[in-house]
């Protein structure tokens, strides 16, 4: 009996079949990204916003004060009393009633100067002067509960990291496309939920499970698309990674055409709903069906290939071989148990952290330090494709270890030299930072094509899906990490990146080369590369 390559040589290793489900899963990376990024956008910082006394809006009304006016009455005698407080967390402990006087609303204090009057931690009371609505003014994530805005990523990334195990555990079990089909869904549900949340916590525990289905379509759709392609072919794994770029480079521009978080959050999640429609053009691994003893299903789809691609198999293929690992349950034992298996496993979780960190980190970093955050996010995204063409043109010459260690060791230095270059030279600085950023995104992009190759067909979803959750944890880090570090010295984080990103560098110099070698079967077939 034929292998499943030889049949697969046969059929066609990338003709038009494989490039249209291509294509098709590839969108998958822009829905993707967008919500990787999205809350860039979804919660800036308002530009301005104040503290309002109880009672102020009832009084306001009734003495017809513009909003200026109001502010003037509350934010202007709490500075005159005390210069270091502005108002926005802080707010007089008075309340004001009808009583009060127009003109002079703090008359009845007249015993007292404004510097002696009490104060009273702001609550509830916000009012914010923005161009555009956010979920830092539509939640109050200000003062005292800024850091929620930091917890909102980090729960998007814990959402990535559940969708890792427990939805790379069931592309393994139940199938690759059912797996991609009902995370596109929940993706869509979710988001949908999301936009209308009534309060924080709902936005919270949706946003969480959006994640979880977010990462479910990515990492699903990426392994179908590696699965069903030849081995010389396998750059399509670097090549989808460009539609996640693309999510990056068009998220400002929606961002800036919809005036509400809302609106943003729905152009994000409701093109979910359309890849469903791939349940009628995009058909099950016929690798992953071999594993399941399922021989006769991956063949009939071998044909369609075929058919699709113009060519017709020979007539002796009646059957493919059929792994002969007995079909089990995968576990992360299965990742550990053996000695290549387990450096393999380890080398590559560190990989994901620290790109993931990194890249998330440089990407949060543009919100902090001031600019057009449009154009800003545009340039920075656009800054990422040619790292996809630096990859394709250098990975089947030289192989994917070299490419590796090197945008891991540049990345590094780019972020070091950044760090303490002084400000009075920013387009040296912005060039430094511009070039880790493109770095650190070929050594993202890498590692995704490395990890599938580096696992057999029975493990290959749940191992690239358990790996690339250490990418998810350096995700929920990244905000802490960032704002935290920063606020001691901002350039700080990039210090920590460097670091990181070095000992990465020199790690990945221990894996095996895959360039050129047919995806592995089982997990022998690992232990001999």
């Amino acid at each position: 009996m034929p292998s499943f390559d030889e049949v697969l040589k046969e059929a066609g290793e990338f003709g038009r079949f494989q490039k249209r489900v291509f294509f098709l899963l590839s969108q998958t990376g822009i829905t993707f990204s967008s919500l990787f990024a999205s809350v860039v956008f979804l919660g800036p910082a308002p530009d301005s916003f104040w503290c309002r006394i109880p009672g102020a809006a009832e009084l306001s009304e009734r003495c017809g004060w513009t909003l200026e006016e109001e502010r003037n009455f509350t934010v202007l005698p709490l500075h005159l009393g005390n210069e270091s407080v502005t108002g926005e967390c802080e707010r007089l402990d008075v309340t004001w009633d009808t009583s009060v006087s127009c003109t002079s609303p703090l008359a009845r204090h007249g015993n007292h100067s404004t510097g002696s009057l009490p104060l009273a931690p702001c609550h509830d009371d916000w009012v914010y002067e923005e161009p555009r609505s956010s979920i830092v003014s539509k939640y109050d994530l200000v003062c005292g509960n800024a850091w929620m805005l930091d917890l909102s990523q980090s729960i998007l990334n814990l959402g990535f990291l559940a969708g890792a195990f427990i939805l790379g555990y069931a592309a393994d079990r139940y199938g690759r496309i059912l797996t991609y089909l009902l995370s596109c869904l929940g993706v869509g549900i979710c988001g949908i939920i999301v936009a209308f949340s009534p309060n924080f916590t709902v936005f919270l525990i949706f946003r969480f499970l959006q994640g979880m289905f977010g990462k479910g379509s990515w990492m699903t759709c990426y392994v179908i698309v590696t699965e069903i392609v030849g081995s010389d072919q396998r750059m399509v794994g670097i090549v989808i990674q460009i539609f996640f770029t693309l999510g990056i480079i068009i998220l400002p521009g929606i961002a800036y055409l919809i005036p509400t978080w809302q609106g943003i959050q729905l152009a994000i999640s409701l093109p979910n709903f359309l890849f469903l429609l791939y349940y009628w053009v995009v058909p099950e691994s016929p690798r992953w069906l071999l594993t399941r003893k399922k021989g006769e299903k991956a063949l009939k789809i071998m044909h369609n290939i075929a058919k699709h691609n113009g060519k017709f198999l020979s007539p002796h293929y009646s059957e493919i071989t059929v792994s002969n690992e007995e079909v089990t349950n995968p576990s992360f034992l299965d990742l550990v148990r053996t000695p290549q298996m387990r450096r393999n496993t380890l080398i590559l979780m560190y990989a994901w952290f620290t790109s993931a960190l990194i890249y998330q980190g440089l990407v949060m970093r543009l919100g902090i330090i001031g600019g057009n955050i449009y154009l800003d996010f545009f340039i920075s995204g656009a800054v990422e494709l040619p790292s996809a063409f630096l990859i394709i043109v250098t990975i089947d010459r030289i192989g994917r270890r070299l490419p590796f260690a090197v945008g891991n060791i540049v990345a590094s230095i780019s972020c070091l030299i950044t760090a303490f270059l002084p400000e009075d030279i920013p387009w040296l600085k912005t060039t430094a930072a511009m070039l880790g950023r493109l770095s650190i995104t070929v050594a993202f992009e890498v590692v995704y094509l490395v990890n599938s190759e580096l696992y057999p067909t029975t493990l290959r979803n749940f191992g690239v899906s358990l790996c690339s959750s250490l990418c998810d944890l350096g995700g929920i880090i990244a905000p802490f990490l960032l704002f935290r570090l920063a606020a001691i010295w901002l350039e700080l984080p990039l210090v920590i990146f460097s670091i990181l990103a070095a000992v990465c560098g020199v790690l990945v110099l221990l894996l095996p080369e895959t360039k050129g070698i047919s995806l592995p079967e089982t997990v022998e077939d690992v232990e001999q590369l």
